[in-house]
């Protein structure tokens, strides 16, 4: 049985100290947020006891597994700091997208996560479904073949006045949608972006961006804070020269149409005992992430790893210095 413990206790936080009371490999053995009314409520939701600094509870509690939840500028800033300290405690961590706002800091946690030996992992949640993995496992079987292009596209509205800078919403939406771009495509080697302030808006609320694959591949992200969640909110378009591949809404769906075959393979989320609403996918990732712990999986061979994380945001800092220069950037190039 893991010892795990999570530190900052905002909404994703519980959703994080919820999934673990259900993992039957790991024990919730504390919570901590610097917001006693934060820590003090977990204390009383889950009973186990309650810390308002970290580095007292790391010590205390010792625990196998940390998750990071907590937010800061640019809902990231504040995930260095533990990492860096669960860490070197000895922790295995799984951290909040995104890394962190900060690609440097983002660079020094893979770095240490890799000197120390430790499982390091990001919660890239929409990869950890039933839908994606047999849509994978499509790929994987080489039914779509040689990759020709890649198609995203992700909204939801969020229409709060004030953001910590006009670029949030690149920053915070899409470590999700470029992950999953890179799940079925590889690595990006140079992306174009364009973007808008949509009418009463102060940041780049909806984007379009071009990407080139490190594989020859193209591709394509839609993101947007601009359209209110309708049904679908998430699209992946996967096209090869066997075949292309269609992944809706995270689990609702994967339907694969091969090459010249007039006939179509579906997975369809089932009703009785498939998922049920957007906590699942934390639980399945987080139940994974214990369960790759325990089982001794390699850090370099976790799912949805913090390399895969640092990836994700590099290619969002690679599209946010092309907006504000109007010309493709090489991604392997950002790193600030």
């Amino acid at each position: 049985m893991l010892r795990t413990a999570v530190i900052g206790m905002g909404p994703i936080g519980n959703n994080h100290a919820k999934a673990y009371k259900s993992c039957k490999q790991a024990e919730l053995v504390a919570v901590c947020d610097i917001r006693k009314d934060r820590a003090d409520a977990a204390k009383e939701r889950y009973v186990v006891p309650a810390y308002y600094d970290a580095k007292e509870m790391l010590k205390a509690e010792k625990p196998d597994i940390v998750s990071v939840a907590t937010g800061g500028f640019e809902y990231s800033s504040d995930h260095y700091i533990p990492t860096m300290q669960a860490l070197n405690a000895g922790c295995h961590v799984l951290t909040e997208k995104p890394i962190s706002n900060n690609l440097q800091h983002g660079q020094e946690m893979v770095d240490l996560a890799k000197k120390l030996d430790r499982c390091f992992g990001i919660d890239l949640n929409h990869r950890f479904t039933p839908a994606a993995r047999i849509a994978k496992k499509w790929q994987n079987e080489g039914l779509i073949g040689n990759l020709l292009f890649l198609n995203m596209a992700l909204w939801i509205g969020r229409f709060q006045p004030h953001f910590d800078t006009e670029y949030y919403h690149l920053k915070a939406l899409n470590p999700h949608s470029c992950d999953i771009l890179r799940y079925f495509g590889g690595d990006v080697e140079q992306v174009h972006c364009y973007a808008m302030k949509a009418p009463g808006r102060e940041i780049w609320s909806t984007a379009s961006i071009n990407m080139k694959f490190v594989n020859g591949a193209v591709g394509h992200l839609t993101s947007s804070y601009d359209i209110e969640r309708g049904h679908p909110m998430e699209r992946c378009e996967v096209a090869g020269t066997k075949g292309r591949l269609i992944f809706e809404d995270m689990w609702r769906e994967a339907t694969l149409y091969p090459a010249g075959n007039y006939e179509k393979r579906v997975y369809t989320n089932p009703v009785f005992g498939g998922f049920r609403d957007f906590y699942d996918t934390f639980e399945d990732r987080i139940h994974t992430f214990v369960r790759e712990v325990a089982e001794g999986v390699k850090p370099e061979d976790i799912d949805g790893s913090g390399k895969d994380g640092l990836e994700a945001s590099r290619i969002i800092h690679a599209a946010i210095q092309s907006l504000k220069t109007n010309k493709p950037v090489i991604v392997a190039n950002i790193k600030e």
